[in-house]
C-alpha cells in the first residue's frame, strides 16, 4: 500500500466533503459514492434506506467481512420561521450551536433553491449587546440570518423556505503543507475516502481477498440507526471504519490509526480487537488502542438489530470531533496499512 492510495483517499474525501449530506439529506452523497465504486468495476447498490452496499469480492462467502462507514454528517433543520424573518434551528445529530456560531450555512428549500445565511447569536453585535459574552449558546438563543433582504416571516416564506428545510454548515476544508487535514465532517467522510482508496487498490492490483468483503456506507449513523440493516448473508464480522478520538484521557493522535476496545456501547469483540492489533503490528502501522466513553458506532447498531457477528471499530485519529475537526495524512496511511494487513 503506497503513498498513491493515501493521496487518493484524501482526494476522494475532499470531493465528498463538497457535497452537503446531513442525516436525512444524503441522496446526492450516496449516489456519488455508489458511482465511485461502480467506476472501479465493483457492484454497488443503493439500499431502500438510502445507503450504499458495495461488494469488493472475495473467495469465502461464508466468512465474509462487512466494513461500515457513514457519509451522513451533522447539520440543522428549520424549526421555526421567526417574526423577524430569521430561522430557529433544530439539530440533526450532535450539531452544537456553540460550535456552529458564526458559520456560513446553506438552506435547501423543497423547490430546489439554495439560500445562504449565517448562524449567529441573537443580537450578535458586541457594540449593542452587553451580555454577548455571557449568553448561553443553544439553538434557542441563536438564529440563521439569511443573506436576503427579508425582515419578517412572510418575506422569508416568499423565498420558499418552510419548516423542515435542511440547513447545511460550510465544511471549510483545508489541507496544510505539513499534512494536516482540517474540515467539518471528517467524521466520517474521511473514512469513506479511505475505503474508496482501498477499493481502488484492490482493483488496480486485481486482488481477490481470501474472504468476501462488503462495504456498507450508511446514511443515518449520526442519529443512531445507520448500521441496523443491510448485512449480507455470510457476514461473520463487521468493522466500523470511523474516526478515532483525540483528546484528554486517550492515547490516539491524528497521525495514528485507532483501534477501539470499548465505548459507550460496551466492549468490542475481544478476539477481533486482538487480531486488529496483531495486523497493525505486522504491517508496521502506527496505532493506539483506546476506550471512548462518549462514542457509539454503526456496528453496535448492527448487533442491537440482532445480527450474530463479531464487531470492531478502527479509524484515523480525529481531533475536535463534532466541531471543526483535524486529522493528518499519516492517519490515513496507517489506517490503510491496518486494513490491508487485516484483510489480506
Amino acid at each position: 500500500m503506497n503513498e498513491k492510495y493515501t493521496q487518493l483517499a484524501w482526494e476522494q474525501t475532499s470531493r465528498l466533503l463538497e457535497i452537503d449530506s446531513p442525516s436525512g439529506f444524503t441522496d446526492r452523497a450516496a449516489r456519488w459514492v455508489q458511482e465511485q465504486f461502480q467506476s472501479m468495476g465493483f457492484s454497488a447498490t443503493l439500499t431502500a434506506k438510502g445507503g450504499v452496499l458495495a461488494d469488493l469480492g472475495g473467495r469465502d462467502e461464508n466468512d465474509a467481512l462487512l466494513l461500515a462507514a457513514h457519509t451522513d454528517t451533522l447539520g440543522g433543520m428549520v424549526a421555526e420561521i421567526k417574526g423577524n424573518g430569521r430561522l430557529r434551528l433544530t439539530a440533526l445529530g450532535g450539531m452544537s450551536a456553540c460550535n456552529g456560531e458564526a458559520e456560513n450555512v446553506r438552506v435547501y428549500t423543497r423547490q430546489g433553491k439554495v439560500i445562504e445565511g449565517t448562524l449567529q447569536l441573537c443580537n450578535a453585535s458586541l457594540h449593542v449587546n452587553k451580555d454577548y459574552s455571557d449568553a448561553k449558546r443553544s439553538f434557542d438563543t441563536t438564529e440563521v440570518v439569511l443573506d436576503e433582504p427579508v425582515a419578517d416571516a412572510p418575506g422569508t416564506r416568499a423565498l420558499g423556505i418552510q419548516v423542515g428545510d435542511i440547513v447545511c454548515f460550510d465544511p471549510r476544508t483545508r489541507r496544510t503543507e505539513s499534512g494536516y487535514l482540517k474540515s467539518r465532517f471528517l467524521d466520517d467522510k474521511l473514512s469513506v475516502g479511505i475505503l474508496l482508496a482501498y477499493a481502488r487498490y484492490l482493483a488496480d492490483n486485481r486482488i481477490v481477498p481470501r474472504r468476501r468483503v462488503y462495504v456498507h456506507v450508511t446514511v443515518y449513523e449520526e442519529v443512531g440507526h445507520g448500521g441496523c440493516a443491510s448485512v449480507p448473508a455470510g457476514v461473520t464480522e463487521a468493522i466500523s471504519v470511523d474516526m478515532g478520538c483525540v483528546g484528554d484521557g486517550v492515547q490516539c493522535t491524528e497521525r495514528q490509526a485507532s483501534i477501539c476496545a470499548k465505548d459507550s456501547g460496551g466492549p468490542y469483540s475481544y478476539q477481533l480487537v486482538g487480531r486488529l492489533i496483531d495486523a497493525a503490528k505486522a504491517a508496521g502501522a502506527d496505532y493506539a488502542v483506546d476506550v471512548y466513553p462518549f462514542y457509539g458506532s454503526d456496528v453496535e447498531t448492527t448487533l442491537r438489530s440482532g445480527y450474530d457477528i463479531r464487531h470492531g471499530l478502527i479509524g484515523p485519529g480525529v481531533y475536535a470531533s463534532h466541531g471543526y475537526e483535524r486529522s493528518h495524512m499519516d492517519g490515513i496511511a496507517n489506517t490503510l496499512k491496518l486494513l490491508k494487513a487485516f484483510i489480506e
